[in-house]
């Protein structure tokens, strides 16, 4: 069987969530020439519900799009936390946004707490890429793609005009993951 990887990301709608996980799994096929599947769920409020978007990467063919044991988790608001850090597989990953996720997800897994929107509104000047700052640290926390193979798909994805600051979002994320597993 071929090595099967999950990710979840969750939060609110209008985040930029679904974008995150579709970049992430344009990282894994077309950069890394690897199986991706992405899906994503909206909560019946859209922009402000809680949604999710999931993303499985694979050595082989993927037989099944859906996470079924999801091995890192992102979770950027409290309601996303609530409805989608279930199922985190034993020894996972979740990363929360810890100025809104007060009330801490348990289980056998390792949390990883960073002030996400925080730190794209403060050291960046623009809360609008907390989602890249974010996959930056989902990708530095789980090393399912390397750092390059998402940093050329986030920068395929922008318009020109934010390349520079996406540049930014995404490195600074990716240091700020990789200072956690310090």
């Amino acid at each position: 069987m071929a090595e099967r990887y999950e990710i979840r990301f969750s939060g609110a709608g209008g985040q930029g969530l679904i974008t995150a996980g579709i970049i992430l799994a344009e990282a894994a096929a077309i950069v890394e020439k690897r199986h991706a599947a992405q899906s994503q769920s909206y909560g019946p409020e859209a922009r402000g519900g809680a949604s999710k978007s999931e993303v499985i990467i694979s050595d082989g063919p993927i037989d099944y799009p859906k996470a079924t044991i999801v091995d890192a988790c992102l979770a950027m608001t409290q309601e996303s936390a609530d409805k989608y850090a279930n199922g985190i597989k034993q020894g996972g990953i979740l990363l929360i946004d810890t100025d809104f996720v007060k009330n801490e997800p348990q289980g056998d897994f390792k949390t990883y707490k960073m002030q996400i929107t925080r730190t794209a509104k403060e050291e960046l000047g623009r809360e609008i890429v907390a989602n890249v700052v974010a996959l930056g640290a989902m990708i530095a926390l789980t090393g399912v793609v390397s750092r390059e193979a998402g940093e050329t798909a986030v920068l395929a994805k922008v318009p020109e005009a934010f390349v520079d600051l996406n540049k930014k979002a995404y490195a600074l994320g990716f240091e700020k993951g990789k200072a956690l597993l310090a």
